[in-house]
C-alpha cells in the first residue's frame, strides 16, 4: 500500500514540493500555521511526515505539537534547512519508535515545481528514497545529520560569493566599469554562473534574502570570517526592507558600496525599506518575516553591536487574535517560541540572554509561568525582574517578555 504522507509547511518551497507527491499519485495531507488546524491532528495516521519550515525554532515548536499524534514506526523527514545540531535536538526531541532522517534541498521555487532539485540526505533513507526522488536526485551523505551539514557548508560559500560580487560591481560602479562588460568578463571565470544570476536582480523571490542570512548564522563558527562579514552586509540589506526580496537583490543594496552616490540615491528613495536604515547604522532594526508583524510603531528587536534589545513579546497571531486566551501556559509557550525565534535569527541561545524582565497580570499566575520558562532556560538565570500590571495592550493577555541579550562575537 502506498504510505501516508503528511507535508508540514506550505511556503515557496513547500507547497510546489507537496504539489508533486500528489501529482506522483501519493496521498497527502497538507498543513500549515494559517489553516489553524492542530498539527497532532495533521500527522496523526502518518507514515512518513515531511517538514519544510523556517528556522530551527519553526521545526522545533511545529514537532513538538506534532508529539501526540505520530505512531510508532512513522518517519520525520526533516527537509527545511537547520543545521546539523537542531538534528540531534530533533533526535532528542523525538520517541525512539520514529524515525528520523535530515534531507535538505539544494534549489529554489523553479527546481521545487519542476522536481529538479538535490536532495542531501543524512540517516538511514533507503525505505524512502524513492519518494524523496520525486523532489529530483536524492545523495546520501552518511549518517544522521550530514545532509544538514552539507548543505550549510554549500550554502557557507554560494551565499558569502554572491555578495563579494555584489562587492564587485560596486567598485566597478565606483571606478566607471560598465557592469555588463564586467560580468561579461565575469562569464569566463568560475564565478561566470552566479554573476550572471546577479546581472537583473530577480523580481520573484526564489531564495529570499532573510532565509540566506539566516542559512549563514547557522553555519557561524569562529573560523569563518569571509561568511561572518557577508552575513554582515546581508544584516543591513535586510534591515533596509530587502528580508522578502530574492538574495540576487544584495547587488542593489550594496550598489555604489557605500560611497555618496550610492547614500544620495538612497536619500532619493526615501532612506530605503521597513528597516529604515542600512550600512553604517548603529542601531540595526530586526523584523522577522516568521513571526506576526508589528504595527508599524515598534520593531521586535534592535541589535545595537554585539547587544540585542528584544521588544515585549505577548501571545498573539498573525491576525492579531490572542494565543491561549486564559491559560497562562499556553500564552507562555507561545510567547518563547516567538523568542526562540528571534534568538535564532541572531545566531543566540537562551543561554544569551542577560536579562529577562516579565509583566504578568495576576502574580498568581508566576508558577504556571516559571514552569515554561525553565523549560527554556535551562542554565545560570539571566539578571531578572517580574512585575504585576493591572492590564496589557491587548485584552485577553496575560503576560509580555522583554529581554537583553549578549549575542555570540561576530
Amino acid at each position: 500500500m502506498s504510505p501516508v504522507i503528511t507535508f508540514l509547511g506550505q511556503g515557496r518551497m513547500g507547497a510546489p514540493m507537496a504539489r508533486r507527491l500528489v501529482e506522483a499519485g501519493h496521498q497527502v495531507t497538507t498543513w500549515r500555521r494559517a489553516d489553524g488546524v492542530p498539527v497532532a491532528a495533521a500527522v496523526d495516521g502518518a507514515d512518513l511526515v515531511i517538514t519544510m519550515l523556517s528556522d530551527p525554532a519553526a521545526v522545533r515548536e511545529v514537532l513538538t505539537a506534532a508529539l501526540p499524534g505520530l505512531r510508532p514506526g512513522a518517519t520525520v523527514v526533516e527537509m527545511s534547512t537547520i543545521g546539523p545540531e537542531a538534528v540531534r535536538e530533533l533526535r532528542a526531541l523525538l520517541p525512539a519508535e520514529v524515525g528520523l532522517v535530515d534531507a535538505p534541498v539544494l534549489g529554489s521555487v523553479g527546481p521545487a515545481a519542476d522536481g529538479t532539485l538535490t536532495v542531501l540526505a543524512g540517516g538511514d533513507v533507503r525505505r524512502w528514497r524513492e519518494i524523496l526522488s520525486v523532489f529530483g536526485t536524492v545523495r546520501e551523505c552518511g549518517p544522521l545529520g550530514s545532509g544538514a551539514a552539507m548543505k550549510i557548508a554549500v550554502m557557507s560559500a554560494l551565499v558569502p560569493a554572491q555578495v563579494l560580487l555584489a562587492e564587485t560591481f560596486a567598485y566597478g560602479e565606483a571606478h566607471g566599469v560598465d557592469r555588463d562588460a564586467l560580468i561579461d568578463v565575469l562569464s569566463g571565470t568560475p564565478l561566470g554562473t552566479l554573476a550572471e544570476r546577479l546581472r537583473v536582480p530577480s523580481a520573484e523571490t526564489r531564495y529570499s534574502l532573510a532565509h540566506a542570512t539566516k542559512d549563514l548564522g547557522l553555519g557561524a563558527w569562529p573560523g569563518a570570517t569571509m561568511a561572518t562579514a557577508a552575513r554582515a552586509r546581508m544584516q543591513q540589506a535586510r534591515a533596509a526592507g530587502l528580508g522578502e526580496r530574492d538574495l540576487t537583490a544584495i547587488a542593489e543594496h550594496v550598489g555604489g558600496g557605500g560611497t555618496e552616490r550610492q547614500a544620495e540615491r538612497e536619500r532619493e528613495r526615501g532612506g530605503g525599506g521597513g528597516g529604515g536604515g542600512g550600512a553604517g547604522r548603529r542601531a540595526v532594526p530586526l523584523n522577522l518575516p516568521t513571526i506576526p508583524a508589528t504595527n508599524g510603531m515598534y520593531s521586535h528587536a534592535v541589535r545595537v553591536g554585539d547587544m540585542l534589545y528584544v521588544s515585549g513579546q505577548a501571545a498573539f497571531d498573525e491576525q492579531g487574535n490572542v494565543v491561549g486566551e486564559g491559560s497562562m501556559e499556553e500564552q507562555a509557550e507561545h510567547v518563547f517560541q516567538v523568542i526562540s525565534r528571534i534568538l535564532a535569527d541572531q545566531g543566540a541561545t537562551f543561554d544569551d540572554i542577560a536579562f529577562i524582565r516579565t509583566y504578568l497580570t495576576d502574580m498568581d499566575d508566576r508558577v504556571a509561568y516559571g514552569q515554561v520558562r525553565r523549560k527554556y532556560i535551562t542554565g545560570t538565570a539571566p539578571a531578572s525582574t517580574t512585575v504585576e500590571v493591572s492590564k496589557l495592550f491587548m485584552p485577553g493577555l496575560l503576560l509580555e517578555v522583554d529581554l537583553i541579550v549578549a549575542l555570540p562575537e561576530s
